[in-house]
């Protein structure tokens, strides 16, 4: 194997495929990438057996072939070179990797104890913008269980086309909270339902936004199988499996009405919700809030038997019922976060049912909190 390509282009490639490779794995060849050499390119390729994700490499090729060698190691060395031209050949199973006036043999192992990594399966075709799919994925990944207890949960529901509309809708809950998000799609109208594994979700948010300054393409493509989800975008190609179960339909908890509602700036409620967080009981991270229609104010207020205790009011625009509520100030404070708008639409019914949080004038986000037990 050997090959010629610019630093700018190996690095980017090493960069796509190095997120999978670098987390721990009980198999070491996981830790390395395959590197195949052909006459049209190169292609690197990494795998945890869950996620596999491929790069492609503009290179000239002079004698084909495959290797693998550590991601890490690989990567960094590349990123230290200061020439912009990169000789890239196999030698006595080490990688000799040139720059300029620099050299290194990096060693590895052969390309043939490589898990094979399984073509996409191209059925239920869906075409999207980069920015909207990573802007909705990372609005609901965070909420889901960061556990396996419940396979399902520690997913995100997609729901691709329903009632044949041109919609992706995504939804994730650790039984805790919930969040959901829709955007418009550019094509696809299959009706087609899966649950994404979150670390799956997070390694596409990473790429796309590895992708996000390149101005050559700005739509991504998904295909999805009963038990695979595959996404290629520009030099690209992520594919993953999906988790098998059904989701709980989480519609049932979304309140169709409210008693209280209040309209407040985001900002200013985030302060005070960091500032009461300061004061809270570890583990239990309990902030009161109290909604008080006649003088539209907010209270919140929280209380430790160690640090002490904090009170403040907010203005707000109220309307409804007198209604207080208890809430874990972390999931409070993580779903605003996603959150664009100046203004957030609180709406409770009272202090044992699931109060709701959304940017006031969208409809496409929601962030449903279940209140801590008094």
């Amino acid at each position: 194997m050997k090959f010629t390509c610019t630093k700018e282009n190996l690095n980017q490639g090493l960069h796509i495929v190095t997120g999978i490779a670098s987390k721990p794995s009980n198999l070491p060849i996981l830790s390395n990438i395959l590197i195949v050499a052909t006459e049209s390119g190169v292609e690197l390729a990494s795998t945890n057996l869950e996620i596999s994700v491929k790069a492609y490499v503009r290179a000239k090729t002079e004698i084909p072939g495959s290797f693998t060698v550590p991601a890490k190691t690989f990567l960094d060395y590349v990123g230290l070179l200061t020439d912009e031209r990169v000789e890239v050949e196999l030698k006595n199973n080490e990688l000799s990797v040139r720059g300029g006036s620099s050299s290194t043999k990096i060693k590895g192992l052969p390309s043939d104890e490589y898990p094979v990594i399984p073509d996409v399966e191209e059925v239920h075709a869906y075409t999207m913008t980069c920015a909207d799919l990573k802007r909705t994925l990372s609005q609901v990944v965070f909420a889901a269980a960061k556990n396996d207890i419940r396979p399902e949960l520690s997913g995100v529901y997609v729901s691709f086309a329903k009632n044949e509309e041109k919609t992706l809708t995504v939804a994730a809950t650790d039984s805790y909270r919930l969040a959901e998000a829709r955007m418009d799609m550019l094509q696809g109208t299959d009706e087609m339902v899966g649950i994404v594994p979150a670390r799956t979700i997070q390694e596409c948010i990473r790429l796309l936004s590895l992708k996000s300054d390149q101005e050559d393409e700005q739509t991504v493509r998904i295909w999805v199988s009963d038990s695979q989800i595959a996404m290629r975008h520009n030099l690209f190609e992520m594919n993953s499996r999906l988790i098998d179960g059904h989701y709980p339909d989480y519609t049932q908890i979304i309140p169709a009405e409210y008693k209280t509602t209040a309209h407040i700036d985001k900002d200013v409620l985030s302060n005070s919700m960091k500032a009461a967080s300061l004061f809270t009981t570890s583990g239990v991270n309990a902030v009161a809030l109290s909604l008080q229609p006649k003088e539209n104010i907010v209270h919140v207020s929280s209380t430790s038997t160690q640090t002490g205790e904090h009170d403040a009011s907010i203005d707000a625009d109220i309307s409804g019922e007198d209604n207080s509520i208890l809430l874990n100030h972390r999931y409070v404070l993580e779903g605003l976060s996603h959150m664009e708008t100046p203004k957030v639409l609180f709406e409770m019914n009272s202090p044992d049912t699931p109060c709701l949080f959304k940017p006031k004038g969208e409809s496409a986000y929601l962030y449903i909190v279940m209140p801590i037990r008094q």
